[in-house]
């Protein structure tokens, strides 16, 4: 059987990793096909009251109040 093929259940979402950026870009490598990915920019959100880390994938992660990581769409 491939592994591709993926059991209900078993897939990773990104509120699922570890509060930790480098959780964060061990998820991110895996979700991106091995292609490394790196943090670009750290920086304190005044707007969104917590640290943002905008990443060479041309998206921003921020962890919520339950350290739940989370794309930021509007820096």
């Amino acid at each position: 059987m491939s592994s591709a093929f993926v059991k209900e259940g078993e897939a990773r979402h990104l509120k699922d990793v570890a509060p930790n950026i480098g959780a964060l870009l061990f998820f991110l490598r895996v979700e991106n096909n091995g292609t490394v990915i790196r943090d670009e920019k750290i920086y304190f959100s005044q707007k969104h009251g917590c640290d943002v880390y905008e990443m060479s994938d041309g998206l921003a992660y921020a962890l919520d109040d339950e350290n739940h990581w989370f794309i930021v769409l509007d820096i």
